[in-house]
């Protein structure tokens, strides 16, 4: 029996919904980001929107605990930052991490988004960060390993310079929201688990302008960069078909 989890033609319908959905949650969250925003607020748009869509419920809220909709993690805040009344400033950078629940199915992205005006290295770095989660999007098909996408993804990150941060992975997903396998951004091609056709996976590269290293707040949730350095964080929900595959998120 596969460890991977395989979906019939009414799931893959169910997921592109629920997809749907969040994709067009994190583009409209998006156009709220600016200076002066607090992410508790960003939080809020998030979360009216899904419920707008019904049999759609968010799927961060209540996971393990998970007191919102969205991660909202903020420059050196790598992942699972939780929103608060912290006011987003000229300069910074956030990651907005969502997921929905669609007919008792999951689907996970994350997009990080300038707030006022950036850098220009900043804007090289999410810049590369997103072309190394669309590399993978081109190379992806059924046979690939895991070790391939892991690969693709190093290669590219560290050839720009920067780094991916090794403890933090992509996964497959469905009925749970963290599932086999773990997608690491680090790795060898060739090696690993070989993909089907019909599975689903959240593939996510998480990357640093310095250190591969991370360190847990106090919060319990929120991962950041162990030297203070900026992270970046893009992510898709990917069905996998034989000749490539489909964004769902």
């Amino acid at each position: 029996m596969s460890p991977f989890q395989l979906f019939t033609a009414d799931e893959i319908a169910s997921l592109r919904k629920g997809g749907k959905i969040l994709r067009d949650c994190l583009q409209e969250t998006a156009k709220h980001v600016r200076p002066g925003i607090t992410t508790r607020e960003l939080d809020a748009i998030a979360e009216e929107f899904v419920l707008s869509h019904a049999g759609a419920r968010p799927a961060f809220k209540g996971y393990r605990g998970f007191p919102a909709t969205l991660c909202t993690s903020i420059n050196e805040e790598a992942v699972h930052a939780i929103p608060s009344d912290r006011v987003l400033e000229d300069g910074d950078i956030v990651s907005l991490d969502g997921g929905v629940i669609f007919d008792d199915l999951y689907t996970d992205a994350c997009l990080t988004v300038p707030v006022g005006t950036i850098s220009s290295e900043t804007q090289a770095f999410l810049a590369a960060t997103e072309e190394a989660l669309r590399l993978v999007v081109k190379m992806l098909h059924a046979g690939v390993r895991v070790g391939d996408i892991s690969h693709t993804v190093q290669s590219f990150i560290e050839g720009k310079g920067y780094k991916c941060l090794r403890a933090l992975t992509g996964h497959g997903l469905g009925k749970t929201l963290h599932q086999f396998p773990d997608v690491p951004n680090v790795g060898k091609a060739g090696t690993g688990a070989i993909i089907p056709a019909g599975t689903i996976l959240a593939i996510e590269p998480i990357t640093s302008m310095g250190s591969d290293e991370i360190r847990e707040a106090d919060d319990g949730w929120t991962l950041s960069t162990r030297d203070g350095a900026l992270a970046a964080h893009f992510e898709h929900t990917l069905l996998i078909n034989e000749a490539g595959c489909e964004i769902l998120a």
